[in-house]
């Protein structure tokens, strides 16, 4: 284990709701930087999964499921003001537990904004009242500029959540790399200004998993990294990303939204149906899916310059996902069952064997070709770092944890984003946890990964524009 720097004072309850892969692995982040002593944590879960984990640091778990009809009571009587509700839980609303914080006056972080179950294939709900993009809006509409009451960190994960950092981090190891001496910007028009300027115009969150067990995929069985029910409901979600101001024509199975913010369109297909080509540096050139993510909206609307509905500068936000290749079979089989999921699911812990999570963020666009800057994290390195982890659950959690940190100092901020959040704040407390970070230049452009094949469908004008890098 790292050495950790002196713990951060917390006085009062930190209540864990959901206990699977990524609450197991947050725990021991959370008693190493944290002053918190067992009776000071109540976790709160549906399941027995990591009850030994919990009675092996005497940490009370209160097995139950949370509903639109019980979540008040049971919560309500458990958060008084300054404690801490750390949701790392699926099918509970963020909204209404955000709300209940607020009255509460308790401190709040999750890594997803959820909805209660059914949220997210409803019938009579359009695709775009259903999309993430709207789930964000219900919850920043919450916001009080004149009151901002207690800190809710949301979707401060991995991506979303740590990537925020990882992107500012790389804007300024670019501007650096180019001999430009450029002051760390301030305000969120700084740093899109700074992304202009560096002529960024388009942002894969690129990531790859190339961890694997010994036993392959079984035929109705899915596999994965992290919670197989988190993936799924990604996965099945239409694909989403924000929309830059450079893009000259919109998809034929795009669609705007007809409110908020006008940072992201979404796409008339789940996002495990729709390839995109990337690049890391682990194994290079890939096809990603395009899931839908949180960051792929909150990145877009940040770095935007002038008026919403037509900026003078945004970049093309989104997320390039190429799973480990037992989630990639698992997927496949998903989408030949008609998106019914598997009734075997299965997630790699111990049984991994070797593999490395790289997640970064490509920058493209400027003129030195193309940018990948993130952390490249073994499962070697991940065991050894912390327990409880492999590769991808340590990159989320060392940023929930970081985040939890951030907002007990931060205890008056009301509802917060990743990107709103100073990333020298974060980082620091990440990167023991995250193996080597740093940045990779490339020729690659989507252009050279189509080698010819269907030029009628490309911009050759243009390599940035979103067509040429959907996979047909």
């Amino acid at each position: 284990m790292g050495k950790a720097a002196k713990p951060q004072r917390f006085s009062a309850r930190l209540v864990m709701l959901g206990f699977g892969c990524i609450g197991q692995g947050v725990l021991p982040l959370l008693l190493r930087h944290l002053d918190l002593k067992p009776r000071q944590v109540l976790i709160i879960s549906p399941d027995h999964w990591g009850e030994h984990l919990a009675r092996k640091h005497g940490i009370a778990l209160l097995h139950v499921e949370l509903t639109p009809h019980n979540y008040r009571q049971v919560l309500g009587e458990r958060l008084a003001a300054g404690d801490f509700l750390l949701n790392l839980s699926v099918d509970v609303s963020s909204l209404a537990l955000i709300q209940l914080c607020r009255e509460r006056g308790a401190l709040y972080l999750d890594t997803c904004i959820e909805p209660w179950p059914g949220g997210y294939d409803d019938p009579h709900l359009s695709l775009s009242e259903r999309s993430n993009y709207a789930l964000r809006e219900a919850v920043l509409a919450l916001r009080r500029p004149a009151a901002p009451g207690p800190t809710a960190v949301v979707t401060h994960g991995a991506n979303p959540g740590l990537i925020s950092h990882l992107l500012k981090q790389a804007l300024l190891e670019l501007a650096a790399d180019g001999e430009r001496d450029v002051p760390v910007p301030a305000t969120r028009q700084d740093w899109a200004k700074l992304a202009r300027t560096l002529g960024i115009r388009s942002i894969h969150i690129a990531e790859r998993d190339s961890q694997y067990a010994l036993a392959p995929k079984a035929m109705g069985e899915f596999v994965n990294t992290w919670s197989v029910p988190g993936f799924l409901s990604e996965a099945c979600q239409p694909a989403e990303l924000g929309w830059g101001s450079h893009e000259r024509e919109m998809p034929d199975d795009g669609c705007r939204h007809a409110f908020g913010c006008q940072a992201a369109i979404y796409l008339t297909r789940p996002g495990a149906a729709t390839r995109v080509h990337s690049w890391t540096p682990v194994g290079g050139a890939q096809l990603g899916f395009l899931v839908t993510h949180s960051e792929s909206i909150s990145i877009a609307d940040y770095f935007t310059l002038g008026h919403t509905d037509a900026p003078d500068y945004r970049p093309t936000v989104l997320y390039a996902y190429h799973p480990c290749d037992a989630a990639v079979l698992s997927l496949h089989e998903l989408a030949g069952c008609n998106w019914r999921p598997q009734r075997r699911q299965r997630l790699l812990e111990n049984d991994i064997v070797d593999g490395v999570d790289a997640l970064g963020v490509l920058l493209m666009g400027h003129p030195r070709g193309t940018y990948w800057y993130g952390s490249r994290l073994s499962i070697q390195q991940a065991r050894a770092l912390c327990p409880q982890n492999n590769a991808t659950s340590l990159q989320v959690t060392a940023a929930v944890m970081a985040g939890v940190v951030w907002a007990i100092r931060h205890p008056d901020c009301g509802i917060v984003e990743p990107d709103e959040i100073p990333h020298d704040q974060i980082l620091p407390l990440c990167l023991p946890y995250l193996g080597e970070v740093s940045g990779v230049y490339s020729d690659w452009t989507p252009l050279k990964a189509r080698r010819g094949l269907f030029p009628e469908d490309l911009d050759l004008d243009d390599p940035w524009q979103l067509k040429n890098f959907r996979a047909r």
